[in-house]
């Protein structure tokens, strides 16, 4: 992109730093070690290859997109753009092209999270981390979360329910071990061991989405030998097994001679709004 310096006004007002136009506003090249990383970085893990790959970019063409960054009392602090400073560190660059927004912390995670979301550079689990800031630092809802990032507020909730995973599963996922949709299989199951039991058979034996749903649902609904006990009709079991899939969660059906019930378990007031918005949807489809 063509960059348009500008006069010497602007420039003389600011010591020692190239100024330059971009979408209509100023570019300024400052020293890399005036800038501190985001604390608010939605993303944990930086793909090794991928960085590389964006070293050799810069080392022919230059930096083309500047970062962004706020002023901060004793230098800058980014907001996005982490894996190019990065890069540019890595190269031995002393200085990098930057846009200087004036944000309050809130802005700054809502932008960061932004830019991550759009260049689907995320993993499931940075998403979640991201999610609960908003709703541990700032008081966030759900339903604000959604509002603001333009997503489903059941998706939201999903995505925030892997935390509740134990830590090993949250590594697979974000390793790319398993997907978010072998993950919300497993949450169906009713204790940690099951999960992880269930999840390890995943990684071992390379299961899809439809067969960890599967297994999840026959662990969860406990069909083999405590149903041939009961007496449970193979038609209930199978139908447990689709109910959990649907929801998400363990599901029971207990029959009687002349009436039954269906019970559909949830782990906090977050998950019965996204299990009755699955209710909701349904209705209204």
């Amino acid at each position: 992109m063509e960059k348009r310096a500008l006069g010497k006004g602007l420039s003389a007002l600011i010591p020692g730093k190239e100024v330059t136009q971009e979408n209509g506003e100023s570019v300024l090249k400052i020293d890399i070690s005036k800038i501190k990383t985001n604390k608010y970085q939605p993303r944990l893990e930086f793909n090794k290859e991928k960085l590389e790959e964006l070293m050799s970019s810069i080392k022919e063409k230059g930096v083309v997109q500047p970062v962004l960054v706020r002023k901060i009392a004793d230098g800058y602090e980014l907001i996005a753009g982490e894996r190019r400073l990065r890069a540019v560190t890595g190269l031995g660059m002393t200085t990098i092209p930057v846009i200087v927004k004036d944000v309050a912390d809130l802005d700054m995670l809502e932008l960061s999270l932004i830019e991550n979301i759009q260049r689907e550079e995320l993993n499931p689990i940075e998403e979640a981390v991201a999610f609960q800031k908003f709703i541990t630092d700032f008081n966030f809802t759900q339903e604000k979360i959604a509002a603001s990032l333009g997503k489903d507020r059941s998706t939201v909730a999903n995505t925030i329910r892997l935390l509740t995973l134990p830590q090993k599963i949250r590594e697979f996922i974000s390793s790319g071990s398993i997907t978010a949709g072998h993950a919300k299989a497993i949450l169906s199951l009713p204790t940690e061991n099951e999960q992880l039991r269930v999840c390890n058979l995943v990684v071992k034996k390379g299961l899809s989405v439809r067969e960890t749903e599967s297994l999840a649902s026959r662990r969860a609904s406990g069909q083999g030998e405590k149903n041939v006990k009961i007496g449970k009709d193979q038609s209930l079991v199978d139908l447990e097994s689709q109910l959990q899939q649907f929801f998400g969660t363990r599901v029971k059906i207990m029959q009687g001679k002349k009436r039954g019930c269906i019970q559909i378990e949830y782990y906090s007031s977050d998950d019965l709004n996204r299990i009755l918005d699955i209710f909701s949807a349904k209705s209204q489809a």
